[in-house]
């Protein structure tokens, strides 16, 4: 079983950054492919953005683009997101997602584990 725990998230005002963090309990992240998503009230949960095993592979929603940058630190079985220029439309509980698989993906029935979720609110 894996474990996966977010943190990272909170209130911020428009045009701000924050950083999540995933951290992994899996001692085979290295192999895995992650994800984060979405879901803002009201709703569907959404693809945010994802990244393979190694860190050389990254899908982003074209919403996020140029603005968002997921990671990884396999070492400290880890993965990120890097959050600028947010928006009161980010405002949305975010999930971290692990698939059993190298290669990344963007749906949701790809991923195998997920976190609990972060809140993020991005004031105007």
């Amino acid at each position: 079983q894996v474990q996966l725990v977010e943190s990272g998230g909170g209130l911020v005002q428009a045009g701000g950054s924050l950083i999540l963090s995933c951290a992994a309990s899996r001692r085979t992240f290295s192999s895995s492919a992650m994800g984060w998503f979405r879901q803002a009230p009201g709703k569907e949960r959404e693809f945010v953005a994802t990244i393979n095993w190694s860190g050389r592979s990254t899908y982003y929603v074209d919403s996020v683009k140029g603005r968002f940058t997921i990671s990884r630190d396999n070492a400290k079985n880890t993965v990120y997101l890097q959050m600028n220029s947010l928006k009161p439309e980010d405002t949305a509980v975010y999930y971290c997602a692990a698939r059993r698989a190298l290669d990344a993906g963007t749906k949701q029935d790809l991923y195998d584990y997920w976190g609990q979720g972060t809140q993020v609110t991005v004031s105007s």
